[in-house]
């Protein structure tokens, strides 16, 4: 299981990583604007929730990948 866990978070945390850097090297944290509002928060503050939010999303593509792997192996079982 653990194995698996690997194979699912590590390639995600890479991935996030790399997202972080190119989105935030386009984009300035300090003129986000959500839903009208701009936010009032440190820019590392910004830098940490979108490196969490796109984590888990890689997390969730990358588990779905291994779910979709796995299921298909055992269909060749039959």
């Amino acid at each position: 299981m653990g194995r698996y866990i690997m194979w699912v978070l590590w390639p995600s945390f890479i991935a996030a990583g790399m997202g972080v850097g190119i989105i935030f090297s386009l984009i300035d944290p300090t003129e986000l604007v959500i839903l009208g509002h701009p936010l009032h928060v440190s820019r590392t503050a910004v830098y940490t929730l979108g490196f969490f939010i796109l984590w888990a999303i890689c997390a969730a593509a990358s588990a779905l990948s291994c779910f979709l792997q796995a299921t298909s192996h055992r269909d060749e079982g039959r």
